[in-house]
């Protein structure tokens, strides 16, 4: 075991602020951003778990849901059918609606998901139980989004209003709240119609199966070859990055999570830099004594820079707790929180960086370990 470590281990207390100092800017950088992709994932959650390959839409558009996929003309789906490769095509109808919980004469404006409860069905989400299915099939059964609950102010089983229409609470599901605000109730293509709500001369976007998922990229470049215009053809995965990226480039969102990147950054530096600066100093006799027994300026240098780096690494360890912990409070509270693979490495990095620079500002403390001052 190395001097650095071993100090590190036995002195683990005048470290530790460092170590929670640099855990909590890595949350700070961390908690803004994650929460962010888990609302834009809100936008996104038709297409992760849809059961389809590609997604089509209309041309200039670059979002999926009521009022976001535009209309497409009706023409657009025999054309899709047209390609060998393709097997199943059905649109994603959709829209908004009025909601009113029984006794109650509060109105919620709510978002309507439309599935085929069918096995197996395009449109049918990932997620959803074939008990969720069959209650759904059920017409004027509807399913409501756990975090909705409160909002809409209904439970399990009770019966509201949607478009003066009754509908019944039949199932709860999760992981579809809305970034908007609206609350987001599901039904089945069959109830939409019994509504009345249902729109026969276009079509939403549409959920496009092929033979081969291993294919996609492929089809979906034939089909945009064909397109003349009137559609456009996304992989789920293309689409999905289209739509985070769009929304994280947008001003406001980004000078937001730059800023508590920023400072996060001043934190960790500033906090970092006068813990070590104090162990140092706490331990300067000790340093002043291996100074007296030979050790090299160079040496020590080394070694304060590796227990700066071993510093960084627990606190990145610990950050990695603290969003654990902050994660499952989120998902508690029906918050949902996501993660990039290369937003955490980044972070991680980036607290890495913060124990380094802290450790060589701290290097000018080793002056005062001067070996005649043992003699003192």
């Amino acid at each position: 075991m190395s001097l650095a470590l071993s100090t590190l281990l036995y002195e683990w207390r005048r470290y530790m602020a460092a170590a929670i100092s640099l855990a909590l800017a890595g949350v700070l950088m961390l908690a803004l951003s994650s929460f962010l992709i888990g609302m834009l994932s809100t936008l996104t959650v038709s297409i992760d778990r849809s059961r389809a390959q590609l997604v089509v839409m209309q041309a200039d558009s670059i979002s999926i849901g009521p009022g976001g996929a535009g209309n497409l003309p009706r023409r657009v789906m025999p054309l899709i059918y047209q390609h060998p490769e393709v097997i199943e095509v059905q649109d994603v109808p959709g829209g908004m609606g009025q909601f009113i919980a029984d006794g109650s004469t509060e109105t919620s404006t709510v978002a309507i998901k439309v599935i085929d409860p069918t096995p197996n069905a395009i449109t049918l989400p990932s997620d959803f139980t074939d008990e969720t299915a069959k209650l759904l099939s059920v017409p004027f059964n509807i399913a409501v989004d756990k975090s909705a609950l409160d909002q809409l102010k209904v439970k399990l089983g009770d019966k509201a209003s949607l478009n003066g229409r009754t509908v019944k609470v039949a199932a709860i599901i999760e992981g579809y709240s809305s970034m908007m605000g609206l609350a987001n109730v599901a039904m089945s293509r069959q109830t939409l119609r019994l509504m009345g709500l249902a729109n026969d001369s276009s079509l939403g976007s549409l959920m496009v199966r092929i033979k081969d998922p291993a294919d996609a990229e492929r089809v979906r470049n034939e089909l945009n070859a064909l397109a003349d215009g009137q559609y456009r053809a996304w992989t789920k995965t293309e689409l999905h990055d289209s739509i985070v990226e769009g929304m994280n480039s947008a001003g406001p969102i980004f000078g937001a999570v730059m800023f508590m990147t920023v400072i996060g950054a001043i934190i960790g530096v500033v906090i970092t830099y006068q813990t070590l600066r104090g162990a140092i100093l706490a331990n300067i006799k000790e340093f002043a004594s291996l100074r007296a027994l030979g050790v090299s300026m160079g040496s020590l240098r080394k070694v304060v820079m590796e227990l700066s780096l071993w510093v960084g690494v627990f606190g990145v360890l610990l950050a990695g707790a603290l969003m654990m912990a902050l994660t499952a409070l989120a998902a508690a509270n029906n918050v949902m929180l996501g993660y990039q693979v290369a937003m955490l490495v980044q972070t991680g990095v980036f607290l890495l960086l913060i124990a380094i620079v802290s450790g060589a500002l701290t290097l000018g403390a080793l002056k005062k370990g001067d070996p005649a001052d043992l003699l003192k």
